[in-house]
């Protein structure tokens, strides 16, 4: 059977085919893979939490149709690995392949798309937010009033032909082109959208921090850094962990970095409920309003009720 090359080493989402491999996986694993099935399970909750309130009872501005979108490409990689994570469970259990390896590969390579897309609308959403407190003036006056919409389109259109490309050459032909495209698309992450991301949210942690604008959305600001941090903590891990396995750099467990990208797909709609609903004294309220609280005093021009 051919190897698969795209990670070498068993994880959620890519499966060895050996049967004797199949009953040899440590408990330690299986375990680190149920709790993956867990905080996917409830971070779909929260999500899908994130996708009604933001489609139907908030209204729409620059900043919620950001977050919409990344609530989408959250919803969808979590989406992606409860599948893979059930699918490893029960071929492990059963020391029998479930789906072939086709398929297998597949489904990493979908993950993929909305893991990229959640880092494409992260470094929009910074860019777009430092350059609000930079260029007030511009950004109130002069921004395109459907800016948002087009460029998260745009950043769809690019992470379908990233993905495409990618599968295209993973699925189609051999293993040294699979390689050189899964490189391309791990350097396109490091080099061109999370250096932009890092300085720009880094820029608008320091000017809100050091600034007296108190007409400033500070909690939205303050969700902002936070989404990106945990990024840089839990999901960039996982581009880091796939470039190196290219060249066999890397020992850490697969379920490992999988899991810390579950966490960071999940934490985010819990970020803006503590945000939004912490004032001096803590007082929780309901979601609708924590949600109100923080995306509509966003100091932009409101899209459409």
């Amino acid at each position: 059977m051919e190897t698969n090359h795209m990670s070498p080493s068993p994880s959620p989402l890519t499966l060895t085919t050996d049967g004797d491999d199949l009953c040899s996986v440590e408990v330690t694993d299986m375990a680190i893979d149920g709790v993956t099935v867990l905080i996917c399970l409830c971070g779909l909750v929260g999500n899908g939490a994130v996708l009604w309130l933001l489609s139907f009872h908030i209204r729409r501005n620059p900043i919620t149709v950001y977050i919409l979108n990344l609530a989408v490409a959250d919803f969808t990689f979590l989406l992606f690995m409860v599948t893979s994570s059930l699918l490893y469970i029960i071929q492990n259990v059963s020391c029998s392949t479930v789906v072939p390896l086709m398929y297998l590969r597949s489904l990493f390579l979908l993950s993929w798309f909305s893991y990229n897309m959640g880092l494409y609308l992260l470094t929009a959403i910074s860019i777009e937010r430092c350059v609000s407190i930079l260029c007030p003036l511009w950004y109130r006056c002069h921004r395109p009033q459907h800016l948002s919409a087009v460029v998260c389109a745009l950043l769809w259109a690019l992470s379908i032909t990233v993905i495409a490309a990618v599968t295209s050459l993973c699925l189609l032909h051999e293993a040294q082109h699979c390689q050189i495209a899964l490189i391309s698309m791990y350097v396109l992450n490091f080099l061109i959208f999370a250096p932009p991301m890092v300085i720009s949210s880094t820029i608008l942690f320091v000017k809100v921090q050091c600034g007296s604008q108190q007409h400033q959305p500070r909690r939205l600001h303050i969700i902002i850094f936070l989404t990106v941090l945990l990024f840089l903590l839990f999901a960039l891990p996982l581009s880091i962990w796939n470039f190196l396995q290219q060249f066999s750099y890397t020992d850490m467990p697969s379920q490992v970095v999988f899991l810390l990208a579950c966490i960071n797909s999940s934490i985010n709609p819990f970020i803006y409920f503590l945000v939004g609903s912490c004032r001096r004294h803590c007082s929780f309220v309901s979601l609708q309003v924590t949600f109100q609280r923080v995306f509509e005093d966003a100091g932009v021009t409101t899209i459409s009720s």
